[in-house]
Protein backbone atom coordinates (compact mmCIF):
# COMPACT_ATOMS: atom_id res chain seq x y z
CA UNK A 1 0.00 0.00 0.00
CA UNK A 2 1.24 3.26 -0.49
CA UNK A 3 1.95 5.40 1.97
CA UNK A 4 0.09 8.88 2.40
CA UNK A 5 1.14 12.00 3.86
CA UNK A 6 0.00 12.55 7.75
CA UNK A 7 -2.12 15.23 6.60
CA UNK A 8 -4.46 12.58 4.47
CA UNK A 9 -5.92 10.70 7.75
CA UNK A 10 -8.90 12.37 8.05
CA UNK A 11 -11.00 13.29 11.41
CA UNK A 12 -10.22 11.37 14.59
CA UNK A 13 -12.55 8.55 14.07
CA UNK A 14 -11.77 8.62 10.12
CA UNK A 15 -8.29 7.83 11.72
CA UNK A 16 -9.25 5.56 14.24
CA UNK A 17 -10.72 3.16 11.78
CA UNK A 18 -8.23 3.18 9.21
CA UNK A 19 -6.18 2.02 12.65
CA UNK A 20 -7.73 -0.59 13.28
CA UNK A 21 -8.21 -2.01 9.45
CA UNK A 22 -4.33 -1.42 8.98
CA UNK A 23 -4.03 -3.50 12.14
CA UNK A 24 -6.01 -6.07 10.74
CA UNK A 25 -3.93 -6.04 7.73
CA UNK A 26 -0.71 -5.91 9.86
CA UNK A 27 -2.06 -9.18 11.67
CA UNK A 28 -2.82 -11.01 8.20
CA UNK A 29 0.58 -11.07 7.21
CA UNK A 30 1.53 -12.83 10.54
CA UNK A 31 1.07 -15.93 8.79
CA UNK A 32 -1.50 -18.93 10.43
CA UNK A 33 -1.53 -17.94 14.06
CA UNK A 34 -3.30 -20.07 17.08
CA UNK A 35 -6.32 -19.88 18.32
CA UNK A 36 -6.80 -16.83 20.44
CA UNK A 37 -7.75 -18.52 24.07
CA UNK A 38 -7.77 -17.23 27.56
CA UNK A 39 -4.24 -17.61 28.82
CA UNK A 40 -3.68 -19.82 31.86
CA UNK A 41 -0.78 -20.11 34.04
CA UNK A 42 0.37 -22.12 36.75
CA UNK A 43 2.90 -21.31 39.79
CA UNK A 44 5.82 -23.22 39.90
CA UNK A 45 7.46 -21.77 42.69
CA UNK A 46 8.14 -18.21 44.35
CA UNK A 47 10.76 -16.53 45.97
CA UNK A 48 11.24 -13.53 47.78
CA UNK A 49 13.38 -10.52 47.21
CA UNK A 50 14.53 -7.05 48.38
CA UNK A 51 10.69 -5.57 48.08
CA UNK A 52 9.12 -8.15 45.92
CA UNK A 53 7.77 -11.17 45.47
CA UNK A 54 9.25 -13.55 41.95
CA UNK A 55 6.87 -16.19 40.98
CA UNK A 56 8.39 -18.54 38.03
CA UNK A 57 5.15 -19.78 35.89
CA UNK A 58 4.58 -21.82 33.42
CA UNK A 59 1.68 -20.15 30.71
CA UNK A 60 -0.31 -21.73 28.28
CA UNK A 61 -0.56 -18.78 25.31
CA UNK A 62 -0.47 -20.63 22.27
CA UNK A 63 -1.40 -24.35 22.99
CA UNK A 64 1.11 -25.58 20.84
CA UNK A 65 4.30 -25.65 24.15
CA UNK A 66 4.08 -24.02 27.61
CA UNK A 67 5.92 -20.75 27.99
CA UNK A 68 7.98 -20.21 30.79
CA UNK A 69 7.77 -16.94 32.55
CA UNK A 70 8.44 -15.09 35.65
CA UNK A 71 6.06 -12.04 37.28
CA UNK A 72 7.56 -9.27 39.38
CA UNK A 73 5.16 -8.39 42.57
CA UNK A 74 6.89 -5.23 43.63
CA UNK A 75 5.99 -5.68 47.35
CA UNK A 76 5.32 -1.70 47.69
CA UNK A 77 2.17 -0.81 45.10
CA UNK A 78 -1.20 0.48 44.22
CA UNK A 79 -4.09 -1.97 44.48
CA UNK A 80 -4.55 -2.44 41.28
CA UNK A 81 -1.28 -1.63 40.19
CA UNK A 82 0.32 -0.77 36.58
CA UNK A 83 1.74 -3.51 34.19
CA UNK A 84 4.45 -4.17 32.61
CA UNK A 85 5.20 -6.42 29.53
CA UNK A 86 9.10 -6.75 29.78
CA UNK A 87 10.29 -7.95 26.54
CA UNK A 88 14.29 -9.49 26.09
CA UNK A 89 16.75 -9.20 23.42
CA UNK A 90 18.33 -11.90 21.13
CA UNK A 91 22.15 -11.10 21.09
CA UNK A 92 22.89 -14.68 19.87
CA UNK A 93 22.20 -15.85 23.67
CA UNK A 94 19.47 -18.45 23.58
CA UNK A 95 20.46 -18.97 26.85
CA UNK A 96 18.81 -16.30 28.23
CA UNK A 97 15.46 -15.34 27.88
CA UNK A 98 12.71 -13.54 30.76
CA UNK A 99 15.92 -13.52 32.78
CA UNK A 100 17.64 -10.37 31.15
CA UNK A 101 14.56 -8.51 33.54
CA UNK A 102 16.67 -10.01 36.70
CA UNK A 103 20.14 -9.69 34.92
CA UNK A 104 20.45 -7.00 32.63
CA UNK A 105 22.97 -7.44 29.94
CA UNK A 106 26.38 -5.98 29.11
CA UNK A 107 24.86 -3.15 27.04
CA UNK A 108 21.98 -2.84 29.53
CA UNK A 109 21.75 -2.55 33.52
CA UNK A 110 19.12 -4.94 34.54
CA UNK A 111 15.58 -3.36 34.68
CA UNK A 112 14.03 -5.50 37.83
CA UNK A 113 15.06 -2.88 40.46
CA UNK A 114 13.70 -0.16 38.39
CA UNK A 115 10.10 -2.19 38.78
CA UNK A 116 9.99 -2.67 42.41
CA UNK A 117 11.19 0.83 42.96
CA UNK A 118 8.39 2.02 40.67
CA UNK A 119 5.44 -0.39 42.01
CA UNK A 120 5.09 -2.09 38.10
CA UNK A 121 3.85 -5.59 38.00
CA UNK A 122 6.18 -6.90 35.40
CA UNK A 123 5.89 -10.00 33.16
CA UNK A 124 8.77 -11.49 31.38
CA UNK A 125 8.56 -14.87 28.90
CA UNK A 126 10.73 -16.70 26.78
CA UNK A 127 10.61 -16.11 23.38
CA UNK A 128 10.55 -18.90 21.00
CA UNK A 129 14.02 -20.74 20.97
CA UNK A 130 15.13 -19.08 24.02
CA UNK A 131 16.07 -20.37 27.47
CA UNK A 132 13.40 -22.51 28.44
CA UNK A 133 12.22 -23.12 25.23
CA UNK A 134 15.62 -23.48 23.26
CA UNK A 135 15.11 -27.13 21.90
CA UNK A 136 18.00 -27.91 20.57
CA UNK A 137 22.46 -27.30 21.90
CA UNK A 138 22.86 -25.47 19.01
CA UNK A 139 20.70 -22.15 19.39
CA UNK A 140 21.17 -20.41 16.10
CA UNK A 141 20.33 -23.65 14.38
CA UNK A 142 16.92 -24.19 16.74
CA UNK A 143 16.01 -20.60 15.49
CA UNK A 144 16.63 -21.29 12.11
CA UNK A 145 14.51 -24.93 11.71
CA UNK A 146 12.03 -23.59 13.84
CA UNK A 147 11.70 -20.71 11.32
CA UNK A 148 11.96 -23.02 8.19
CA UNK A 149 9.68 -25.35 10.20
CA UNK A 150 7.18 -22.39 10.47
CA UNK A 151 6.83 -21.20 7.11
CA UNK A 152 6.36 -24.86 5.52
CA UNK A 153 3.58 -24.79 7.75
CA UNK A 154 2.23 -21.56 6.49
CA UNK A 155 3.68 -19.65 9.85
CA UNK A 156 6.01 -17.08 10.72
CA UNK A 157 8.09 -17.13 13.59
CA UNK A 158 7.87 -13.39 14.25
CA UNK A 159 4.37 -13.50 13.75
CA UNK A 160 4.41 -16.47 16.67
CA UNK A 161 6.49 -14.65 18.83
CA UNK A 162 4.74 -11.59 19.00
CA UNK A 163 1.09 -13.91 19.32
CA UNK A 164 2.85 -15.22 22.52
CA UNK A 165 3.49 -11.69 23.62
CA UNK A 166 -0.10 -10.78 22.82
CA UNK A 167 -1.47 -13.34 24.37
CA UNK A 168 0.88 -12.95 27.38
CA UNK A 169 -0.74 -8.52 27.78
CA UNK A 170 -3.87 -10.75 28.25
CA UNK A 171 -2.84 -13.51 30.97
CA UNK A 172 -1.30 -9.90 33.02
CA UNK A 173 -4.61 -7.92 32.14
CA UNK A 174 -6.21 -10.69 34.32
CA UNK A 175 -4.27 -11.19 37.65
CA UNK A 176 -6.20 -9.53 39.86
CA UNK A 177 -2.95 -7.31 41.07
CA UNK A 178 -2.67 -5.36 38.03
CA UNK A 179 -4.92 -2.33 36.52
CA UNK A 180 -5.98 -3.71 33.11
CA UNK A 181 -5.79 0.15 31.59
CA UNK A 182 -2.43 0.52 32.48
CA UNK A 183 -0.26 -1.60 31.00
CA UNK A 184 3.46 -0.63 28.85
CA UNK A 185 5.51 -2.77 26.83
CA UNK A 186 9.24 -2.09 26.56
CA UNK A 187 12.29 -3.76 25.45
CA UNK A 188 15.42 -3.33 23.25
CA UNK A 189 16.60 -4.54 20.69
CA UNK A 190 14.47 -7.64 19.23
CA UNK A 191 12.70 -6.74 22.71
CA UNK A 192 12.36 -3.07 20.96
CA UNK A 193 10.65 -4.10 17.96
CA UNK A 194 8.42 -6.47 19.52
CA UNK A 195 7.48 -3.60 21.59
CA UNK A 196 6.44 -1.03 19.02
CA UNK A 197 5.19 -4.22 17.03
CA UNK A 198 3.12 -5.56 19.81
CA UNK A 199 2.07 -1.45 20.57
CA UNK A 200 1.17 -1.11 16.98
CA UNK A 201 -0.87 -4.19 16.77
CA UNK A 202 -2.60 -4.62 20.46
CA UNK A 203 -4.24 -1.18 21.70
CA UNK A 204 -4.54 -2.56 25.13
CA UNK A 205 -0.49 -1.30 25.42
CA UNK A 206 -1.10 2.15 26.64
CA UNK A 207 2.79 3.01 26.71
CA UNK A 208 5.45 1.53 24.03
CA UNK A 209 9.66 2.31 24.87
CA UNK A 210 11.69 0.75 22.43
CA UNK A 211 15.47 0.93 23.03
CA UNK A 212 18.07 0.79 20.15
CA UNK A 213 15.87 -0.62 17.20
CA UNK A 214 13.34 1.46 15.23
CA UNK A 215 14.56 0.39 11.93
CA UNK A 216 13.70 1.65 8.93
CA UNK A 217 13.40 -0.98 6.27
CA UNK A 218 14.16 0.94 3.62
CA UNK A 219 17.60 2.39 5.24
CA UNK A 220 18.65 -1.03 6.53
CA UNK A 221 18.31 -2.06 3.06
CA UNK A 222 20.22 1.13 1.52
CA UNK A 223 23.01 0.69 4.01
CA UNK A 224 23.30 -3.12 3.33
CA UNK A 225 22.70 -4.54 6.39
CA UNK A 226 20.23 -6.88 6.68
CA UNK A 227 22.49 -9.44 7.61
CA UNK A 228 22.65 -7.53 10.90
CA UNK A 229 19.19 -9.07 12.05
CA UNK A 230 18.19 -12.54 12.76
CA UNK A 231 16.41 -14.42 11.08
CA UNK A 232 13.48 -13.92 12.79
CA UNK A 233 12.74 -10.79 11.84
CA UNK A 234 11.78 -10.96 8.38
CA UNK A 235 7.97 -11.35 7.39
CA UNK A 236 6.91 -12.53 3.97
CA UNK A 237 5.79 -9.78 1.83
CA UNK A 238 5.89 -6.88 4.27
CA UNK A 239 7.11 -4.88 2.50
CA UNK A 240 4.40 -4.90 -0.36
CA UNK A 241 2.17 -3.51 2.41
CA UNK A 242 4.23 -1.48 5.50
CA UNK A 243 7.20 0.44 6.09
CA UNK A 244 8.27 0.75 9.79
CA UNK A 245 6.62 3.96 10.34
CA UNK A 246 3.49 3.00 9.10
CA UNK A 247 3.09 0.60 11.50
CA UNK A 248 4.05 2.96 14.17
CA UNK A 249 1.34 4.90 13.24
CA UNK A 250 -0.90 2.71 14.70
CA UNK A 251 0.63 3.73 18.21
CA UNK A 252 -0.69 7.28 17.73
CA UNK A 253 -1.95 8.68 20.20
CA UNK A 254 -0.90 6.18 23.04
CA UNK A 255 2.65 7.69 24.45
CA UNK A 256 5.60 6.09 22.28
CA UNK A 257 9.61 7.05 23.22
CA UNK A 258 12.10 5.47 20.84
CA UNK A 259 15.59 5.93 22.01
CA UNK A 260 18.47 5.25 19.36
CA UNK A 261 21.89 4.95 19.20
CA UNK A 262 23.96 7.40 15.90
CA UNK A 263 26.21 4.47 15.62
CA UNK A 264 24.13 1.35 15.86
CA UNK A 265 23.86 -0.10 12.18
CA UNK A 266 20.89 -2.01 13.21
CA UNK A 267 18.92 0.86 13.38
CA UNK A 268 20.01 3.40 10.65
CA UNK A 269 20.16 6.99 11.99
CA UNK A 270 18.63 8.42 8.85
CA UNK A 271 15.52 5.86 8.88
CA UNK A 272 14.64 7.41 12.91
CA UNK A 273 14.57 10.55 11.72
CA UNK A 274 11.98 9.36 9.01
CA UNK A 275 10.12 7.80 10.97
CA UNK A 276 10.26 10.50 13.83
CA UNK A 277 9.03 13.16 11.35
CA UNK A 278 5.97 10.88 9.94
CA UNK A 279 5.01 10.63 13.60
CA UNK A 280 5.06 13.93 15.04
CA UNK A 281 2.38 15.42 12.62
CA UNK A 282 -0.15 12.59 13.22
CA UNK A 283 0.64 13.22 17.39
CA UNK A 284 0.21 17.27 16.97
CA UNK A 285 -3.56 16.33 14.99
CA UNK A 286 -4.36 13.31 16.86
CA UNK A 287 -2.95 13.59 20.11
CA UNK A 288 -0.32 15.32 22.20
CA UNK A 289 3.10 15.64 20.41
CA UNK A 290 4.76 15.40 23.61
CA UNK A 291 3.29 11.50 23.87
CA UNK A 292 6.16 10.79 20.58
CA UNK A 293 9.55 11.28 21.22
CA UNK A 294 12.44 9.65 19.18
CA UNK A 295 15.97 10.36 19.32
CA UNK A 296 18.92 9.56 18.44
CA UNK A 297 22.20 9.37 21.06
CA UNK A 298 25.91 9.08 20.39
CA UNK A 299 26.35 5.78 20.92
CA UNK A 300 25.95 2.70 19.65
CA UNK A 301 23.74 -0.77 20.26
CA UNK A 302 23.12 0.44 23.59
CA UNK A 303 21.61 2.05 26.27
CA UNK A 304 22.95 5.04 27.94
CA UNK A 305 22.68 7.09 31.35
CA UNK A 306 20.83 9.45 29.69
CA UNK A 307 18.82 7.30 28.05
CA UNK A 308 17.81 5.50 31.11
CA UNK A 309 16.70 8.83 32.86
CA UNK A 310 14.61 9.14 30.05
CA UNK A 311 13.31 6.01 30.36
CA UNK A 312 12.65 6.33 34.09
CA UNK A 313 10.62 9.86 33.62
CA UNK A 314 8.17 7.65 31.36
CA UNK A 315 7.58 4.85 33.26
CA UNK A 316 6.39 6.95 35.60
CA UNK A 317 3.64 7.43 33.34
CA UNK A 318 2.49 4.24 34.29
CA UNK A 319 2.99 4.85 38.12
CA UNK A 320 1.30 8.00 38.35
Amino acid sequence: MADQSSSDRGTPEQFAAYQEKRRHELWGLLGDLPPRRKPEGRVLRTEQGRGYTLEHLELDLNGIEPVPAILLLPQRRRQPAPGLVYLHSHGGNYDLGKEELLTGLDVLSAYAPVCVEKGLVTLAIDSWCFSGRKHQADGQRGEHDTFKRMLWRGEVLWGMMLFDEFQAVSYLASRPEVDAARIGAMGLSMGSTKAWWLAALDPRVRLCINLCCLTDYEELIRIDNLAGHGIYYYVPGLLKHFQAHEICELIVPRPHLSLNGRRDLLTPPAGVERIRDHLLPLYRKYGREEDCRIELFDCGHEETAEMRALVLAWLDRLAE
